[in-house]
């Protein structure tokens, strides 16, 4: 452009900076950026909009993008629509929450976009009572609910708590359901132990003609998992490439180990790792010790133990599952000899963090050692 003596205008940056937010890149973002202040086209909103949006593309953009963000001399819905998305996809989602308070203040209306983004900031939370706030908002601004926004309520509801006020929200949808839509609900039964409706509303969404995905298969799995609903689960798991065509990953192996292994066929979930395609994840392996240590299968929990440190020799977890082996075998020689090899390699226990609502706020709390 710039070689045919062609020079860019407002109208330019907004395409060439989404551009770089498409593909993730930083550097050129920033590049960009400086071509607009080089043209003066810095006080411009919608450049400015979309150069924060750029910038919330990547963690490391983020501050860049609360600066130009409180740099400017006004902001619309699409202003704070692109920093409370940022903050959200990024998972600062108590800053998230802030900034919607701060529009609030600034008067300025919001729209579903803005929505989407501050529920899933209160997914990430956990918060229920800050859902239930946000959903008030969105009546009281009576903003229309898209297909999206009623996702975005529905995986609130149904990850936070009120399943029940999810299932109500999913019937209400009617022809915009997608499939995003039966896999959040299908995810909230599973995660309270509802695996029996979770496996009913599968059959109702293959039933109505939706074809399901990998994701859906994840929660559908893990609702037998936490339901007890293991040949079941097996059927599934095999339908999967019999009949949808769909070639499980990591995270489907790794259902159908926790499973078995919550099932107390642990040596069955052993053969299957071994049996596995892809290689083993970390994860797997240490679901494997930690039924192995519940349903005393010391010695193969030993075995496992040894190759992930093997494998992993600087991961502090590994060796505090040794440890706790040992003690189940009350080797304690042995368990004394895994917490010396972790204190020659410097490693201690990282702090639990946990946090705490209060009148509609988050607060952060880290003991003190």
């Amino acid at each position: 452009m710039f070689e045919y003596g062609v020079f860019p205008n407002k109208y330019t940056y907004p395409f060439v900076l989404k551009a770089c937010a498409a593909i993730q890149d930083l550097k050129l973002g920033k590049s960009v950026h400086g071509s607009v202040l080089k043209f003066g086209f810095d006080d411009d909103i919608h450049v400015q909009n979309t150069l924060v949006h750029m910038y919330c593309c990547d963690t490391h953009g983020i501050d860049s993008a609360r600066k130009v963000f409180d740099e400017m001399s006004k902001w619309d819905c699409v202003t704070w629509s692109a920093i409370i998305g940022g903050y959200a996809r990024l998972k600062m989602s108590a800053d998230a929450v802030q900034l919607f308070r701060d529009m609030q203040s600034h008067r300025v209306r919001p729209d579903e976009i803005t929505m989407v983004a501050v529920l899933s900031a209160c997914t990430d939370l956990g918060s229920l009572e800050l859902g239930i706030w946000v959903e008030s908002c969105i009546e009281e601004e009576m903003i229309q609910k898209n297909t999206e926004l009623y996702n975005a309520l529905i995986d609130m509801f149904a990850k936070c708590g009120d399943v029940d006020k999810a299932v109500v929200l999913f019937r209400s949808m009617d022809e915009k359901r997608s499939i995003i839509s039966w896999t959040s609900v299908i995810v909230g039964l599973a995660m309270h132990g509802r695996g029996t409706e979770a496996v009913a509303l599968f059959e109702e969404m293959v039933g109505s003609g939706v074809a399901p995905d990998g994701v859906v298969f994840i929660a559908l799995l893990s609702a037998c998992t936490h339901s007890g609903l293991v040949e079941q689960g097996r059927e599934y798991f095999e339908s999967m490439r019999a009949i949808y065509g769909i070639e499980p990953k990591i995270e489907h192996y790794g259902c159908m180990v926790d499973m078995l292994c919550r099932a107390g066929l642990v040596k069955e979930a052993f053969e299957f790792v071994q049996e596995m395609p892809i290689e083993p994840n970390p994860i797997i392996g240490r679901t494997l010790i930690n039924a192995c240590r519940a349903h005393g299968e010391l010695k193969l929990g030993e075995e496992i133990s040894a190759q992930l440190i093997k494998n992993d020799p600087l991961y502090e977890s590994n060796y505090v599952l040794l440890s706790d082996i040992y003690a189940k075998m009350s080797d304690w020689e042995k368990k004394r000899s895994v917490r010396e090899a972790m204190e020659k390699k410097g490693m201690k226990k990282i702090p639990g963090r946990s946090q705490i609502e209060l009148e509609n706020e988050i607060h952060k709390v880290v003991p003190q050692l």
